[in-house]
């Protein structure tokens, strides 16, 4: 049973091992880098499968009831537990539970703090990576922690629908601060993106609303009261602050997991007659019902992680290959979405599917005002005789949908 956890652990550390396929070319100073194929890839063809080099669970998704690995977010609720809880049917029985791949007689916490992980894998590799740094002990429920304050504040800064944590960065302290060869994992953050001081400033603005400056300021203080370390002070300056927060907020991979997502497709996969799949599939459709009523657009257990591979993959407005998680765990699965050559880069979408459909001035000012480009995609570049120019739904929606996350989490 334990089988898909030794899977994960057997991926390189390195994720610049992981595929022979692929790999990192700088373009021009205006896109820098970019991820391209080394040899033909066909529609629907995993390009690769790549772990985080960190990952941490949004602080809102953990406090209000989303179980989840410490270590890979892997979700901790089985399928009908979790399908309970988002109806609110606390009696509610799912057919075929032996499609369940949530084990609870694994799952393993933390002798001094009992965070939870779904292994003893897990809870060796936080522990060996990063959780002795931040382990709270028999502090874990302490609100005077310093760590504790710090989560505190990031919660009250940032509220959903959330698109990145502190714990991302503190996560990223800790590892250099528990590591032997301090210098690797320096080398391994270094190759995320760095923005200039502006781009730095408006990615914080986006993240915090209009009181970002002094928000910011308050959030470095408890960063540093709660982390400050001789290696890396360069990151508890103001501007080595700003840079930390810039990286995670520009490179920071939505990652979503549920392990009800993973039973409904593995009840797709069922051999069935016709009728026991109408029976089947009647029933889901009406527990999707109950859980839109009971919880809404809320489903997943929700984090962030940093891909050194796939954060090389710059946007397109027609992207060939997509991420997605259905190992219901940090593993990031990209895949083609068409055929790609020798040569061709690998294009991602940072807009979701609607998004991606309406004109080309609503994509621009959505990219523009959360990742901080223009767009020259083949789709963009087609378009640019047309007026600069929104709908009245359009900018309604832009209205409504200023926080925009990272790219689609499908599980």
């Amino acid at each position: 049973m334990a089988a898909p956890q030794d899977d994960m652990f057997s991926l390189c550390v390195d994720p610049t091992k992981v595929s022979s396929c692929v790999e990192v070319r700088f373009i021009d100073k205006i896109k820098g880098k970019g991820l391209f194929s080394k040899k033909a890839i066909k529609k629907g063809d995993t390009i690769f499968i790549e772990r985080p080099l960190v990952s941490a669970q949004f602080l809102w998704n953990s406090l209000y009831k989303y179980k989840a690995c410490e270590f890979c977010l892997r979700a901790l609720e089985t399928a009908e537990d979790n399908a309970r809880r988002l109806s609110g049917i606390p009696d509610l029985s799912l057919p075929h539970p032996e499609l369940c791949k949530v084990h609870p007689e694994l799952h393993q916490a933390c002798p001094q703090c009992q965070v939870m992980y779904c292994s003893n894998e897990c809870r060796q590799a936080a522990a060996d990576q990063y959780h002795r740094a931040l382990c709270l002990g028999s502090s874990q429920e302490d609100p005077n922690h310093p760590i504790s304050k710090l989560k505190d504040a990031w919660r009250s800064m940032h509220y959903p629908p959330e698109t990145s944590s502190i714990m991302l960065m503190a996560r990223m302290v800790a590892t250099v601060k528990q590591a032997q060869d301090k210098g690797h994992w320096q080398k391994l953050f270094s190759q995320f993106c760095s923005r200039a001081a502006n781009e730095e400033e408006e990615i914080a603005h986006k993240l915090l609303g209009e009181k970002f400056q002094g928000q910011l300021t308050v959030l470095r203080t408890l960063f540093t009261t709660a982390l400050y370390d001789d290696h890396l002070n360069r990151w508890f300056t103001p501007e080595g602050f700003r840079s930390l927060f810039s990286l995670v907020g520009t490179n920071g991979q939505g990652i979503g997991t549920s392990s009800l997502s993973q039973w409904v497709h593995a009840c797709d996969a069922l051999v069935l007659t016709s009728q026991q799949r109408e029976q089947l599939d009647s029933f889901i459709d009406q527990l999707y019902k109950d859980v839109e009523k009971e919880t809404g657009d809320f489903l997943n257990c929700e984090g962030s992680g940093l891909f050194l591979l796939q954060s090389a993959c710059n946007h397109s407005c027609i992207p060939n290959a997509a991420a997605s998680f259905p190992s219901n765990n940090f593993l990031l699965h990209l895949s083609a979405l068409s055929d790609i050559s020798p040569g061709e880069e690998i294009g991602i979408s940072y807009l979701d599917c609607c998004q991606r459909d309406r004109s080309r001035h609503s994509r621009h000012k959505i990219l523009r005002d959360n990742y901080l480009f223009i767009c020259s995609c083949p789709k963009c570049v087609s378009q640019m005789d047309e007026l600069d120019l929104t709908s009245d739904d359009e900018e309604e929606e832009e209205e409504e949908g200023d926080d925009m996350e990272d790219e689609m989490t499908d599980v």
